[in-house]
């Protein structure tokens, strides 16, 4: 990659924080962005500040920064950018008015540095909290200067009354004698003194009483962000939402974990109905019920295009008093989402029609841990979905010999569009997997096939990578551990959870040989730079993540 002339400069110019206070008087308004860019790239918090609270254009994206960098910025750069716009609404040389955070959390436990999305949720609500008491202080600071001023003047021109008066009686005094009286009706300096305090008293009242302030009277910028709300942070949100100042808070993704329906369906009020995309929905005891009460309240957003509901105890199998009627609302309730296009269920919310119940054909269907039928599987090959499937994720479900045929159907309807499978834990063993590969060959799309955790023999995965090699648009297979690299003791048709948990051999050499063929396949086909190859299963998990 060749860096820019612009990009040199920019890095030398923010390595030296004592220098800013020179540059930035004179840079224009045109390298501001390339030398924000750097700043994040070195993690250089103080010139981040400094740039934002000067920043010159009406909107600031960070989305960018995930596409240039490839990871999310530091903790301190995100912090150092929040307290700069909060500095920035009292500093006349910021034309800040939308702020795009969407994108910026991060998921990866694995880094300390990088702020996730709960955290990132409260430290945006804490600004917001921060920015309307630093605008209110510094709105009472310029309005005691004004009435400072305005009570000078006032004085003044009392004084200056009171002077003229006096002459007038002396005048008056002069030209009509000694005894003439004063003028009635014009007050004396002590009574415009009097008056003037009267006045302040009056004033002082009336700021003590709380005043109505219109929702969007105050607001100077708009923030955009992905929330991620739990029961630890859902007031401070609801209040975020629902407070007015200078700071406006619009949400674009919404996850919420632990929360009962009422308390999303607060959230939802709170929410701008245009601007919400998508609702994730996780580990919430929602049931049936549950779910057919959040469904007409997410079918007021009109651009609402992803739901996904993970471990909700959505239990259909239990028969219970009203559960038909439940399942019936909840079918009509999907169709009422008309823009809907990706649906990740992790418990069947109805029978096997449901996913058809969709108002439009989805482009992404999530359906692991289901525990499907060869019914459902033959269901969805026949759908209206089944051609239009960008991205498809059946794990943990038991693909049984009957369900093949279906399931060779269904690539066969999605192979010139579908770019994400996912078939983890499927218990495909390598006569299954063998009568699937024909099937996958044919997906001239496919981008990543993921099929860790299926109970795969040495020389049938080295077969599966040689035939998944001929797909050109392949860049991510991830493949199981092959049975010959396990500690003795496995069962011949061993489950997902046992190959999770059985221990894999110490000995080196066996993993080599692995490699060392996987390898070969590759370099026959000439695929050795562009395809990886992994069976890394915590980094790329299936676990669904929020996508732009």
């Amino acid at each position: 990659m060749v860096v820019s002339l612009v990009c040199l400069c920019a890095r030398e110019v923010v390595s030296n924080h004592s220098l800013s206070a020179a540059w930035l008087s004179c840079v224009p308004r045109e390298l501001y962005r390339p030398l924000l860019d750097v700043a994040v790239a070195q993690c250089r918090p103080l010139a981040i500040g400094e740039l934002v609270q000067r920043w010159p254009e009406r909107s600031l994206s960070i989305r960018r920064w995930r596409t240039l960098h490839h990871e999310p910025p530091n903790r301190l750069c995100v912090q150092a950018l929040l307290l700069a716009v909060v500095r920035g609404l009292t500093d006349d040389r910021c034309c800040l008015q939308v702020l795009d955070l969407c994108g910026l959390q991060s998921e990866d436990r694995h880094s300390e540095d990088v702020m996730g999305g709960w955290s990132l949720t409260v430290a945006l609500c804490s600004t917001l909290m921060q920015a309307r008491k630093a605008t209110t202080a510094s709105r009472r600071c310029r309005r005691d200067e004004r009435e400072k001023k305005k009570r000078g003047m006032e004085i003044e021109r009392a004084r200056d009354g009171a002077a003229k008066r006096d002459r007038a009686g002396i005048k008056r005094k002069e030209d009509c004698g000694e005894n003439a009286e004063p003028e009635r009706g014009i007050p004396t300096p002590e009574e415009g003194v009097k008056g003037v305090r009267r006045r302040m008293e009056l004033q002082k009242k009336n700021e003590a009483q709380p005043q109505v302030i219109s929702s969007r009277e105050n607001v100077l910028v708009d923030v955009k962000a992905d929330l991620f709300v739990n029961a630890r942070s859902w007031e401070r949100v609801r209040g975020a939402l629902s407070l007015s100042g200078p700071l406006q808070l619009h949400c674009r993704f919404l996850r919420v974990e632990e929360l009962p329906v009422s308390s999303i369906n607060s959230l939802l009020q709170l929410l701008t109905l245009e601007e919400l995309l998508g609702v994730d929905v996780r580990y919430t005891s929602l049931g049936v019920t549950g779910l057919a009460m959040l469904l007409p309240q997410l079918a007021r957003f009109p651009r609402l295009c992803s739901l996904r509901l993970h471990y909700c105890n959505l239990d259909v199998q239990r028969i219970r008093p009203g559960q038909q009627e439940a399942l019936q609302e909840v079918s009509r309730g999907l169709g009422e989402l008309r823009q809907l296009r990706r649906l990740s269920l992790t418990a069947r919310p109805a029978s096997a029609g449901t996913p058809a119940s969709a108002a439009q054909p989805l482009e992404a269907l999530e359906l692991p841990y289901l525990s499907l039928t060869p019914g459902d599987v033959a269901y969805l090959s026949r759908s209206p979905h089944a051609s239009s499937l960008t991205q498809l994720d059946l794990s943990e479900n038991s693909l049984h010999h009957s369900s093949l045929h279906s399931l060779r159907y269904l690539l066969g309807q999605a192979e010139r569009c579908l770019k994400r499978l996912s078939l983890c834990g499927c218990g495909l063993s390598d006569g299954p997997l063998g009568q699937l590969v024909p099937a996958l060959r044919q997906c001239h799309a496919l981008y990543s096939l993921r099929l860790a955790l299926n109970p795969l023999s040495r020389a049938a995965l080295v077969d599966l990578v040689r035939s998944v090699a001929s797909i050109g648009s392949l860049r991510l297979l991830l493949y199981p551990n092959p049975l010959e690299e396990y500690e003795p003791g496995l069962p011949p048709l061993p489950s997902s959870a046992q190959l999770f948990d059985w221990p894999l051999s110490e000995d080196s050499e066996v993993r080599e040989v692995t490699l060392i063929q996987l390898n070969e396949a590759l370099r026959a086909r000439g695929r050795t730079q562009d395809l990886l190859l992994t069976s890394d299963l915590i980094k790329y998990s299936t676990d669904l993540t929020m996508d732009d």
